[in-house]
């Protein structure tokens, strides 16, 4: 079964709207876990806007599940803080400063030799290493070569179109995901994934390992609360044996 972290970046920018610390963002990730979540995922950005560097040290003292951390590694900053903590998986994510959410995955053919040396700086510490990137057969093939363990597929154009026609939608993340399996890579998948398309999504991905969700998991934990929330994710996932 597809596994679900839960990215909490959305708790802690409503505890940092008032400041102080409601919600309790430590708190809150025990609950994901103890909820059903089979993982946290957190994406500190410079400004710590939403995660604070802080709270990475934190969450690494009490996450039993995996902790994944999201970020640009071209930030020096970024690259000390997973090396202090030592998640059982990071996130390379192309973003740039100031940005207000991924929107693009990584040029794996441009930035090669960059993120080859990147990848062997966090490998050699025990971390397992997954890049964001585009659903496009060369950009898969070229994150192969950089010696990444997994990708993490940039769903927002499957979203987007999805109630368009989710035939089409998926049509590329298909085609990606066949190429990472025949060049050995590991599969996740997040952005704008959802209780209306995410369902179909881990139904037609060949591989898929995992999901990261957060802003819309938390959205819909206002109406549904987010033990309930959590555990209707998780039945989107729970797909048929068929063997």
């Amino acid at each position: 079964m597809t596994r679900l972290s839960v990215n909490i970046n959305k708790i802690a920018t409503l505890r940092n709207s008032r400041g102080g610390n409601n919600p309790d963002l430590i708190q809150v990730a025990k609950d994901c876990e103890r909820f059903g979540a089979q993982g946290i995922t957190v994406h500190p950005r410079p400004d710590e806007r939403h995660i604070r560097y802080n709270d990475v040290f934190e969450l690494k003292k009490i996450v039993t599940t995996e902790f994944n951390i999201e970020g640009n590694c071209q930030e020096q900053k970024f690259i000390d803080l997973v090396l202090a903590n030592k998640p059982e998986q990071v996130t390379l994510v192309p973003d740039v400063l100031g940005q207000i959410t991924s929107n693009h995955g990584w040029d794996t053919i441009t930035n090669y030799h960059y993120l080859k040396d990147m990848i062997a700086v966090f490998k050699e510490a025990g971390i397992r290493v997954s890049i964001f990137v585009d659903p496009l057969p060369e950009m898969v093939e070229g994150a192969a070569k950089t010696g990444t363990d997994r990708i993490e597929l940039y769903t927002e154009g499957y979203a987007t179109h999805y109630h368009q026609g989710k035939e089409l939608a998926i049509a590329p993340y298909v085609e990606a995901a066949k190429v990472a399996q025949s060049v050995g890579l590991g599969i996740n998948a997040g952005h704008d994934l959802d209780l209306h398309n995410l369902k179909y999504f881990a139904e037609n991905i060949p591989g898929l390992l995992e999901v990261s969700i957060g802003h819309a998991l938390v959205s819909d934990a206002l109406y549904y609360g987010l033990e309930n929330t959590i555990q209707m994710y998780l039945r989107q996932l729970a797909l048929p044996d068929n063997s």
